[in-house]
Parts: C-alpha cells; structure tokens; sequence
C-alpha cells in the first residue's frame, strides 16, 4: 500500500481553497491579503527547498550532514523563540541555545536510541524529523514561557521589589512568576495529550497511516513522539527560564528592562 500523490491541477486546487477564508476576512473588515499571500508564499518556497535537501539528505545519509542540519535547525529556533518573546538575541541567545539544544538532542538520542533502536542511529529518516517535530513543539513552549515570565515581572515589578525589601532573595521573589510560566508552557501540550485520539487525530499519526503504516504502529510511534515532547518542552523551559535569569538581573537583582524589546 502506498499514499497517493498529488497532482499539480489538485495541487492548483488546494491553493484556490485558500480563497475562501480571504473573501470571508475581506468580508468581515479585515485587510490582510498581503500577508496571507506572502505567508503562503514563503510557506510554499521554504517548503518546497526543505523537500529538495532532505531528499539528498535521506540519499546521503551522512551523519555530519545530518548534525549540521539539526544545528541549522536550533539556531534558527533560537532566533525565532527570542524574537517572538520580545527579548534581544544578542544577550539570551546563548542561553537559549543551550537550553533547546540539550533538551531536544536528550530526548532525540533516547527516542532513537533506545526505544526505536534502529540499525544506524544517525538514520536520517529517523532523527531528523523526530528532532524536527520534537523542537518545533519545545519552540512555542518556549516562546510562552519566556514571554510570560518576562511580562509578569514587568507588571509585578512593585511586588517583587517588595519581596527583596522583605528579605526574599532572587530566587524566591521570582519563584511564582516561573512556576506561571514553565505551567503555561506546557498546559497546551498537556491538554493536547489529554484529548488526543477523541477530539484529534495528530499530524505524525495520520501522516503514518496515510503512508501505509499500520494504524497500531503508528499509535506507538504518535505515543512516543508526545511524551518526548513533553520531556523536551519541560526541561528546556525550566533550563531557559533558570539561565535567563543570570543575564536579566543586576548586581542588586533589578530587572534589566534594556534587555527586554518594547511592544
């Protein structure tokens, strides 16, 4: 059994459907026709390059092609999870890096390693879409986490200082802002868990069954791929938010708001 292809008239199709919402947004007042034509356009191009290197990487199948690309993929994570929590790369790139980067590269060699246990394990066909599929979810969690902790403070300001002034040291006065925020990044992981299979078929699964899988194997292979997800996301948010803090405070514990991009 093999998944069928699509066409390029039913792939023409696909971008026609793209019509509808606009005309529904168009009709509600919304105006916002060049960035979805310049969103699907990138989507398409960026997709379409990704398609051609990982078909040569599959082909090659070798293993510092193989890294290099999980490095490329962690680096622009990196970018995109700063920019999008409004903090300024240049001062918690490494830190951020380093949480990603640890979390995602555990969880991949443990998945590949030892619960698929494939023939090679630097397979490409293994570990890089595991990798992939596993930092895009860390990647929000991240965004989440940071965002939240960092615009709590900001509002809270007030009573954290009065924490300080009452004796608390850094670690304590920020404690419930973290617990907040490390809860808010992995609430929707743990809500999709708790409804996946009733209210959702997930991507990966169907994706599975779609190319011939049996529909039990690709249970496991779905069952695997969220618990490393949740592994992930927990450890590199609680790793991010610990190594933050370091570089966001002074000497005398003040947040450094020059740090933080202005919204």
């Amino acid at each position: 059994m093999t998944t069928l292809d699509i066409a390029l008239p039913q792939m023409v199709l696909l971008y026609v459907l793209c019509l509808l919402p606009w005309l529904l947004l168009w009709l509600i007042g919304l105006r916002l026709s060049r960035d979805i034509g310049i969103s699907i356009l990138r989507m398409s191009i960026q997709l379409l390059l990704v398609g051609i290197y990982l078909k040569m990487l599959f082909d090659l199948n070798n293993p510092w092609l193989n890294g290099l690309w999980i490095l490329i993929m962690l680096l622009v994570a990196d970018v995109s999870i700063l920019r999008r929590a409004g903090l300024k790369v240049r001062y918690f790139a490494l830190a951020t890096f380093t949480a990603i980067a640890s979390s995602i590269l555990f969880s991949t060699a443990y998945l590949v390693i030892l619960v698929i246990q494939p023939t090679h394990y630097h397979d490409a066909r293994y570990i890089v879409p595991l990798a992939g599929m596993i930092l895009g979810n860390c990647l929000q969690g991240n965004v989440i986490a940071l965002e939240r902790f960092y615009s709590s403070l900001r509002k809270n300001e007030n009573e954290y200082t009065t924490f300080l002034m009452l004796g608390a040291t850094r670690w304590e006065a920020v404690r419930p802002y973290f617990r907040d925020a490390v809860k808010a990044a992995i609430n929707p992981t743990i809500a999709s868990m708790a409804t996946m299979g009733l209210v959702s078929l997930p991507g990966m699964m169907t994706g599975q069954i779609l190319g011939g899988s049996e529909p039990w194997l690709a249970v496991k292979y779905q069952i695997a791929i969220m618990i490393c997800i949740f592994t992930s996301t927990t450890i590199a948010c609680i790793i991010n938010l610990k190594l933050s803090l370091n570089i966001a405070f002074n000497p005398f514990d003040v947040l450094k708001n020059e740090l933080i991009n202005k919204h």
